[in-house]
């Protein structure tokens, strides 16, 4: 069964680990059954391939990679750095994220 994560696609996410350390980037895709994101700009390899109907050049090409969700934090505006996620219900029952450091709602509703 997969792990429910509070990240997801197209949010703004800060890297904490690896090569492109404090990169501020947003999430192109999530993969949850993984545990895996593909992030922007970040992780990205050069990939060599051969002529196809695709690519009849071939060649190589820059292609974004996945790699761990623990590696990357959700980038708060207000806080303008790395924060953890909450999750809490509103007035009218509506549920939202929100950023456990200056309390700001994610999720306009």
């Amino acid at each position: 069964m997969p792990i429910k994560y509070k990240l997801k696609k197209d949010d703004p996410v800060v890297v904490i680990a690896g090569k492109n350390k404090k990169t501020v980037s947003k999430i192109i895709s999530l993969d949850k059954e993984k545990g895996q994101v593909v992030v922007e700009n970040v992780n990205v390899v050069k990939r060599h391939t051969r002529p196809n109907q695709t690519n009849p050049d071939g060649g190589i090409v820059e292609k974004n990679m996945p790699f761990s969700i623990s590696n990357v934090m959700y980038h708060c505006s207000n806080c303008k750095t790395g924060v953890r996620l909450g999750v809490k219900f509103l007035e009218n029952g509506k549920k939202v994220r929100y950023c456990k450091k200056c309390n700001e709602v994610i999720d306009k509703a």
